[in-house]
């Protein structure tokens, strides 16, 4: 039979192969036009100049092969703790060593931040950019050798838009070297007691061949965070949604998603590569309550936001703080100044004071101890410490703040001093 039958409609072979090279051209146009893969995109992007109005996407905006990583769960493991007791109140597999990725730079964040808190550093500072730090590769702001930006706008880039070159130019500036900075990112470690912990660079890239990955548990970095909200600087940083860079010519657009989406989130930091999956280190803060939640190892970006979202606000559901005190409002002791201008001085709370505890449970007896000195001599400098306050719930110790002198109360001047300043 010279002819083919389909439903009742017949065709001859000629047209056949005419259909059949029609559908062939088709499909060839179609893939002509079809977009590039992810990771060829990535590349292209790494090595493009930067646009005139917006950073080019960080590495961290790519995805990743689920298959290829072998990452097919929601996330490797995951940490919920609220920093400031410690407690840890979700946990899965939090204790198991994971690649950081960008989050290797928290670290170096905190190093910057406590610098910058003892005065040994300063945010106007000025780093200069070594030949190494302008060739780092993956996430940038294409720093060029001899290029000088101030320490701040560094911060910005690094913990905005996870930039790499500056990273090792802060590095640089602060250690002599990468190498001397890691070290010192180790030290911290120990000191923290992130026992998951290991650091062999300071921006967090895949190692190359014969190198080991930094790698930190989930339970690590939700210490590391803990450590770091005790620096205003770095929340200041942090929560930054856009901000200009190369005089407005460059725009950072934050790589933490949930600044952006998720009510309260202020910081703290994304990362991302193929075998480290998505990790992020999220903390927010809703009326007294600050959570920190830290999601490591997604197959996905948007699985890796939206776990630490419903991790947070499960948090937020389940539990809540019991305020004692406000920072800055004076307790109800004095203490007695000698030689000074004031008699007596009424300390004030250093920080928010209050019990952390699970909504529904029946409220705790309250209690707190001051541990205060009889007297302080002057001069007194306004936010010095005169002495400490225990809260404690149901007997237990549960928090101890710092009591801080208001203002300054200077020396007391002499009879003679006083005629001498009226002639």
């Amino acid at each position: 039979m010279d002819t083919l039958s389909r439903s009742g409609v017949c065709l001859a072979p000629n047209l056949i192969t005419r259909y059949v090279g029609a559908f062939v051209a088709l499909a060839m146009l179609l893939a002509m036009l079809a977009p590039p893969n992810a990771d060829a995109a990535r590349h292209r992007r790494a090595k493009a100049a930067p646009a005139a109005k917006s950073a080019a996407p960080s590495d961290e905006e790519g995805a990743t092969d689920a298959k290829k990583s072998g990452l097919m769960g929601p996330y490797a493991e995951a940490v919920v703790m609220e920093p400031v007791t410690g407690t840890v109140i979700f946990e899965a597999n939090d204790h198991q060593p994971w690649p950081t990725a960008s989050l290797a730079k928290m670290m170096l964040m905190l190093i910057v931040a406590e610098k910058l808190h003892d005065g040994s550093l300063k945010p106007t500072d000025q780093v200069t950019t070594s030949r190494s730090a302008a060739q780092m590769g993956g996430s940038q702001v294409y720093l060029k050798e001899g290029e000088t930006f101030s320490l701040d706008d560094m911060m910005k880039a690094i913990v905005v838009h996870s930039a790499n070159d500056a990273s090792a130019a802060v590095a640089e500036y602060i250690g002599g070297s990468t190498d001397a900075f890691v070290m010192l990112m180790n030290q911290k470690a120990a000191a923290l007691g992130m026992k998951d912990s290991h650091y062999y660079n300071v921006h967090g890239l895949p190692p190359a061949p014969g190198e080991q990955a930094d790698v930190a548990s989930a339970y690590d970095q939700a210490l590391l965070a803990r450590e770091l909200l005790k620096y205003p600087d770095v929340l200041r940083w942090s929560a930054i949604d856009t901000a200009p860079f190369r005089g407005g010519s460059f725009v950072l657009r934050n790589t933490n998603h949930l600044v952006r989406t998720y009510q309260g989130c202020d910081g703290l930091k994304t990362g991302f590569y193929d075998k480290a999956g998505f990790n992020v280190v999220a903390t927010a803060k809703r009326g007294d309550l600050r959570l920190v939640a830290v999601v490591l190892g997604t197959p996905h970006k948007l699985t890796n936001f939206k776990m630490a979202s419903e991790l947070l606000s499960q948090g937020f559901v389940n539990y809540q703080i019991h305020s004692v005190a406000k920072k800055g409002s004076p307790i109800a002791q004095v203490v007695a100044v000698s030689g000074g201008e004031t008699d007596v001085i009424k300390p004030v709370w250093g920080s928010d004071a209050g019990v952390f505890q699970k909504r529904g449970d029946a409220k705790t007896d309250l209690k707190v101890d001051y541990n205060l000195p009889p007297s302080v001599a002057a001069p007194v400098k306004a936010g010095q410490q005169i002495g400490t306050a225990n809260v404690l719930a149901g007997g237990k110790p549960v928090a101890t703040i710092a009591l801080l002198a208001p203002a300054d109360i200077p020396k007391k001047t002499s009879m003679i001093k006083r005629l001498l300043g009226r002639l």
